[in-house]
């Protein structure tokens, strides 16, 4: 592990309150970004929750200024070429591969992967949202059951401009209707937390300094219901979606999603059409391409 990496925090904290368990990513120097670290922090977070019997519901927040500006494409943290625990999937190890045979194994586990294996969770989950949720940092949102966000948050993806057809877990046309989705990914425009709940991915916004209460006001009279009876509601709900072709969906733009990485190695200087984050992060019409 090199200086960089040793000297980060923990990527996740966990703090339980009462019959609350709450998931903090904790890489706020860099806007919460996802490397393979935090996924699999994460993952043992969400493993110690669902053990607790005195835990009833999880809430996902992120620490500073943002919940998630999304996948680590270029912090001293970054850790795409380091071997990681397989749970998601059954594959080889990324590493020492080459083009789409490393890609694909590592994405299928660390990014659409483990997303489907969180959304399978049989507690609820609630994100909590303030500030930027981007690309990468939807997955993490999307794969929880609900979505309560600060008049203050705004959501993302401007993956198109790296002319990939959406982030890995393309939850997009469930999480708000097709025509809105299309003009999200065209775009790549941030949709304000008031027009997402207008479009229904999001269930609450309320005043940045309500948020933490509002949340845990929700999760404490979740909390009250039959932990069984909220297991079997959420498969319920989840087995519909996956019946209106999310799953499907899902598997078939993952396909795409790779076809466009391997296009702009091919054509270009890497697997991501020569962007950055910074470039990523800038809003359309202020010199980004």
């Amino acid at each position: 592990m090199s200086p960089e990496h040793a000297v980060e925090p923990e990527p996740v904290t966990y703090e339980v309150r009462g019959p609350v368990a709450v998931v903090t990513l904790n890489r706020p120097e860099y806007r919460n970004a996802q490397n393979s670290a935090m996924t699999y922090a994460l993952d043992a977070a969400f493993v110690r929750a669902v053990d607790d019997d005195e835990v009833r519901v999880i809430v996902l927040t992120g620490s500073g200024k943002h919940f998630c500006a999304g996948h680590d494409i270029g912090t001293p943290g970054r850790d795409i070429d380091q071997t990681f625990e397989r749970k998601a999937i059954i594959h080889w190890d990324h590493v020492g591969k080459q083009g789409v045979d490393a890609r694909l194994a590592r994405e299928s586990e660390v990014y659409l992967g483990m997303c489907r294996r969180w959304r399978e969770i049989p507690k609820p989950m609630i994100a909590m949202v303030h500030g930027a949720c981007i690309a990468g940092g939807l997955m993490l949102a999307w794969a929880c059951d609900f979505i309560i966000a600060s008049d203050d948050a705004f959501f993302s993806d401007p993956v198109v401009r790296m002319g990939i057809p959406g982030v890995e877990y393309f939850a997009h046309p469930w999480v708000m209707n097709p025509r809105a989705a299309k003009e999200f990914l065209y775009t790549g425009d941030r949709f304000p937390a008031a027009r997402a709940h207008e479009l229904g991915m999001v269930n609450q916004v309320v005043p940045r300094v309500e948020l933490h209460d509002t949340v845990m006001a929700m999760a404490e009279r979740i909390a009250g219901m039959p932990r069984l009876g909220l297991a079997l509601t959420k498969k319920a709900v989840n087995q519909a979606e996956d019946l209106q072709g999310m799953r499907a969906g899902m598997d078939s733009v993952f396909g795409l999603h790779h076809a466009a990485h391997a296009h702009n190695a091919e054509v270009g200087s890497d697997s991501l059409g020569g962007l950055d984050a910074k470039a990523l992060a800038r809003p359309r019409g202020s010199g980004s391409s």
